[in-house]
């Protein structure tokens, strides 16, 4: 039986500018058990960061709940006090998407990793910090003689290796990779990617990894969930989704993924028109301005999130009547 560790519940996030309210997350609800990875995919600008940013508490939600459960207690990350949150804020750690402003270019290596120590341990002794940061550079590959060099002497892998180890500093439950191989070389994505998954079955942990690369995400994910202005449209296991894609968004997201053979020719399915202002969101469902397969009904009535089977949940209005192209491996 899995252990479920985060229940987000109808997230929604509205950022007030002027006179406008432009909804950055409307309803999002998904849940993760320990251990497991959940990919976030979607177009620049449909939310994937502010739902990551809203999960680990670094901007205020609207409304909805964030439910953690750790030692057969459940706490709300949204209700608690910052003082309670400050508490367990250890469990929950992000990685962030840009390897060079994510680095304080003041601080050594040292420093930089050993932050998040004296911020929730003020009381635990110089030798056991030092043994914790020195564990953590090693699990993510680093040199520990480099410690107390500056991240002006790293290339971007390295930097990218001195955030993760920042974020394992802490022994968390919960990691949120925001982007965190996007500002990487191809080569270079491979090793993080990998070492991501070597610490994950090493110390059990539980990423949601926010992305716009679907390679990344189906070679790293279990479960994958597609945002579209600010909704999430289609959730379901990595396998299910890449094969048998239910929303056409989602569909003409995977006719973009490169296939690696030449022989190979693919359609593209290119989307028209551009995505809807979040201030002023199109009627019905969102989508539907851009979507070949719309019907009247789109443009009146928002479809519903609704589990189509084997937890394979879409919001279309079509989804069961279409026959939408995925990839097969």
């Amino acid at each position: 039986m899995t252990e479920t560790i985060l229940q987000v519940k109808n997230l929604s996030k509205v950022f007030q500018v002027r006179k406008l309210s432009i909804r950055a997350l409307t309803d999002v609800s998904f849940t993760m058990s320990r251990g497991e990875t959940i990919g976030i995919v979607g177009e620049s600008g449909c939310g994937k960061t502010t739902l990551g940013r809203c999960i680990v508490r670094a901007i205020e939600a609207t409304s909805g709940s964030v439910l953690y459960t750790a030692n057969e207690k459940t706490v709300d990350f949204l209700k608690v006090t910052k003082q309670e949150m400050k508490s367990i804020r250890k469990d929950i750690q992000m990685i962030f998407q840009d390897p060079y402003s994510s680095l304080d270019p003041r601080m050594t290596v040292f420093d930089i990793i050993s932050e998040p120590l004296h911020a929730n341990f003020p009381s635990m002794s110089k030798e056991e910090k030092e043994n914790r940061v020195i564990d953590a550079a090693a699990k993510t590959g680093l040199n520990t003689s480099y410690l107390k060099r500056y991240p002006h002497a790293f290339s971007g892998g390295q930097r990218q290796r001195i955030g993760i180890a920042r974020a394992l500093v802490l022994n968390p439950n919960i990691i949120v990779c925001d982007e965190a191989v996007s500002a990487l070389d191809v080569s270079i994505q491979a090793q993080v990617i990998n070492l991501l998954k070597g610490l994950q079955k090493e110390m059990n942990l539980t990423y949601i990894f926010i992305s716009h690369d679907l390679s990344v995400v189906e070679y790293i994910s279990d479960k994958v969930g597609v945002m579209y202005l600010g909704r999430l449209i289609e959730y379901a296991g990595t396998a299910e989704l890449f094969e048998k894609p239910l929303h056409p968004y989602t569909e003409a997201l995977l006719s973009a993924v490169p296939v690696p053979d030449p022989e190979i020719i693919k359609e593209r399915l290119p989307l028209t028109g551009e995505i809807p202002n979040p201030a002023h969101p199109p009627q019905g469902c969102h989508f539907h301005p851009r979507c070949a397969y719309a019907k009247a009904c789109c443009a009146i009535e928002a479809p519903p999130f609704n589990d189509s089977g084997a937890g394979h949940f879409t919001a279309c209005h079509r989804s069961a009547e279409l026959k939408l192209r995925g990839i097969t491996a």
